[in-house]
């Protein structure tokens, strides 16, 4: 059978412009795991054939960027640290609203190059990215209320890390188990290297007081994030793995359903389980070398009660400053937030093969130091 992905096509003009050799390993690693385990669409396939190589062409205009120009450390960042679907994305919105605090906003990670010097250039790579999210939200109508993308918006770095290709973006996507285990296992120190070079690019245009970051996986990755930001600070946020794994698995399932033919819902369950009971235990562990002034635990059923006193405590332990301006704007973001009639996100667990009692299993260790 043909194979619907080959790293020869994937790096067709690329290959020799895309710096160090840190990226055919993952590459050939995942095609591989894709073409055995996938039965694509004919979006699917498209669409993730234009992601990869979407992400090694932007990989190779910041490295030529970078043997353009000398650059100096980016500003420190802090880092919004969580199980996905755990409150991670409504508290990154709320410390947006601080003016000290800069992310990149969604078409800046996927249509950063050339950079825009203009408002006018800006505001056409804005209208591209805009019309490449209605169409995703059309494919995935479920998206719109799972997760608020819009190019404008802050966004959190696991597309950054697909330059590398090494992200869980893609577990997302399809089902690739030797990729998944290789996540686990593999360096990730090169995936933070092409990071700090994305956030100097992105200073070309202007440098913020912090950077402000988010990616669940990165909580698998603490040593390799204060190697290359040894300055770096986080907020743990720790919702009970029962409530955040289902929700994970649901999206995982909507968003694999606009690629592929078929899906297994208990693969993806046990795949979800499996990935993230290891990089949570690897956090815990890891999280024990960070000095405590820099790193601060919020609980999520506290944060959903009272997000503002939860933020005024994370600075106060952080030493950050919180202007009146940002409270009132906390403030303001709540009060619209709570007057917005939701849909619903329904999902079972049994539906992923997965019952309460095994995901407390598997999350033992975690729930044993932390109280829910």
């Amino acid at each position: 059978m043909k194979e619907q992905f080959t790293v020869k096509s994937m790096l067709k003009g690329l290959d020799g412009k895309l710096g160090n050799d840190d990226y055919s390993e993952p590459l050939e690693i995942l095609t591989h795991s894709l073409n055995k385990h996938n039965k694509f669409n004919s979006f699917g396939k498209i669409a993730f054939n234009h992601q990869l190589k979407n992400r090694l062409k932007t990989r190779k205009h910041l490295h030529q960027l970078h043997l353009t120009k000398t650059f100096s450390d980016p500003s420190d960042p802090v880092f919004v640290i969580g199980l996905p679907r755990s409150g991670t994305t409504l508290l990154f919105n709320l410390l947006s609203l601080d003016d000290a605090h800069r992310s990149p906003q969604y078409w800046e990670i996927m249509n950063p190059f050339p950079l825009a010097k203009t408002l006018k250039e800006k505001e056409k790579k804005i209208r591209k990215v805009n019309r490449e999210l209605k169409l995703a939200k059309t494919l995935i109508p479920k998206l719109r209320n799972l997760h608020t993308i819009r190019a404008e918006t802050p966004e959190e770095c696991e597309q950054i890390a697909t330059m590398n290709v090494r992200s869980f973006v893609y577990l997302c996507m399809a089902d690739i188990p030797e990729y998944v285990d290789y996540l686990k296992e593999c360096s990730f120190d090169s995936v933070f290297e092409w990071h700090k070079k994305f956030f100097q690019a992105l200073e070309i245009n202007s440098k913020p007081e912090r950077w402000l970051l988010k990616d669940p996986s990165h909580i698998g990755h603490l040593p390799e994030i204060l190697q290359t930001y040894p300055n770096a600070k986080f907020i743990h946020i720790h919702r009970d793995p029962i409530e955040s794994v289902g929700s994970f698995c649901s999206l995982t399932k909507n968003i694999r359903l606009a690629f592929s033919k078929r899906i297994d819902p208990k693969s993806i369950g046990q795949t979800v389980v499996d990935f993230w009971v290891h990089n949570l235990n690897k956090g815990i562990e890891d999280r024990k070398n960070i000095l405590s002034n820099n790193i601060v635990d919020i609980n999520y059923h506290d944060f959903i009660k009272s997000p503002l006193d939860c933020i005024k405590n994370s600075y106060a332990h952080l030493g950050f400053d919180m202007t009146i301006k940002t409270e009132n704007s906390i403030q303001d973001y709540i009060s619209k937030g709570t007057n917005k009639s939701k849909i619903a996100h329904s999902y079972s667990l049994d539906e992923y093969g997965l019952t309460e009692e095994k995901v407390r299993d598997q999350f033992s260790d975690y729930m044993l130091n932390y109280d829910f």
